[in-house]
């Protein structure tokens, strides 16, 4: 019963125990009533990576205790209801490149603004452009012949190509004594957004808006959110000799760790060992062979989810997820107030 309440099986042909049976009434003599006692008690978050080298804007933790519901809540207040600032008026006053300002304003509108929307109002329909609810970003570039090329053909043309780093930030009203240079700018400076030959040229003016990720991906302050359930990996029987090493080829090779490890034990003889399941990425690999399908069980931690926040840059990710837990308790003040408005009615 434990393994059907908590574990989803991989099986070769299909999975086993995909609905959640944690509800009074499953399984005969006994309650299955939410406690929020031990609901307290099983929660637990974790982090496992905030930042890296290689990705400084990604967050991996673990959310343990919880139901599938809550995990993709969360997921989706982070892709849609956390508000972002983005480019969503473009004013061309001068485009001579060979690029349509249909596409060139669409081109301005997906790149990442570094502008914390929490120093900001929403700008609606019918509002005017003030400095509480708009960042202006100038972008005026011309390309022309470099006289003192090099000989290199990267250095025959001056601003042949135009990066982000060429949009500049207007200080609009007072927003220069309350906000740093460093605080608005695009989050990447080296995007192409052009290119451009002698004579060409770019004069825009962008105004970037508060929204959010339900209106138009733009806002989204994510490039991945995301989660999947913890593996778990059991050798049902001692692994040895050849079939170990060919149990471990079955399983992803990580260069943080195997997921299956093949160490030389006492006796001499090699053995398969269960090292990092973590890094298991669900392939059902193992079984495709007879003589192994019989030896492990795949299978998923139904409650243990591990999530993958990526930042467009507008905000840290451990921020994102703050923000995102702090809407979706509000959503839940507003659900109880209703429902206590109908008790008292009735």
């Amino acid at each position: 019963m434990d393994t059907i309440r908590d574990k989803v099986i991989l099986e070769e042909r299909h999975v086993r125990n995909v609905s959640a049976s944690d509800f009074p009434g499953a399984y005969p003599n006994r309650d299955g009533a939410w406690d929020f006692r031990a609901f307290r008690r099983s929660l637990r978050i974790e982090i496992v990576q905030m930042g890296s080298e290689r990705d400084p804007l990604s967050l991996e933790f673990d959310l343990v205790g919880v139901d599938a519901a809550i995990a993709n809540a969360i997921r989706r207040v982070v892709i849609g209801e956390l508000p972002t600032m983005a480019v969503d008026r473009v004013f061309i006053h001068g485009n001579t490149s060979l690029i349509q300002d249909e596409f060139l304003a669409h081109r301005l509108g997906l790149i990442p603004v570094k502008a914390d929307p929490r120093l900001f109002e929403t700008r609606g329909s019918d509002d005017e452009t003030t400095e509480f609810n708009t960042v202006e970003l100038k972008l005026k570039v011309k390309c022309t012949r470099n006289v003192k090329q090099s000989g290199d053909p990267k250095d025959a043309y001056i601003h042949s190509n135009v990066y982000t780093s060429d949009m500049k930030w207007n200080p609009l009203g007072g927003q220069a004594e309350r906000l740093r240079a460093g605080d608005v700018l695009p989050v990447d400076s080296d995007i192409l957004i052009a290119k451009l030959r002698p004579g060409q040229e770019l004069d825009i003016v962008a105004h970037c808006f508060k929204g959010c990720g339900n209106v138009h991906a733009k806002f989204s302050p994510v490039a991945i959110a995301s989660y999947r359930l913890l593996p778990a990996i059991r050798l049902l029987a001692p692994v040895r000799g050849d079939l170990a090493q060919r149990l471990a080829d079955c399983f992803t090779k990580d260069p943080r760790g195997d997921v299956i490890k093949v160490a030389r034990g006492d006796d001499g003889e090699v053995t398969a060992t269960v090292a990092n399941p973590r890094r298991d990425s669900g392939c059902r690999e193992v079984h495709r062979h007879p003589e192994l399908s019989p030896l492990v069980e795949l299978s998923r931690i139904r409650n243990h989810f591990i999530f993958t926040v990526e930042s467009t840059g507008a905000l840290p990710p451990h921020e994102l997820v703050i923000e995102s837990l702090d809407i979706l308790i509000n959503k839940c003040d507003v659900f109880l107030g209703e429902i206590a408005k109908i008790a008292k009615r009735s």
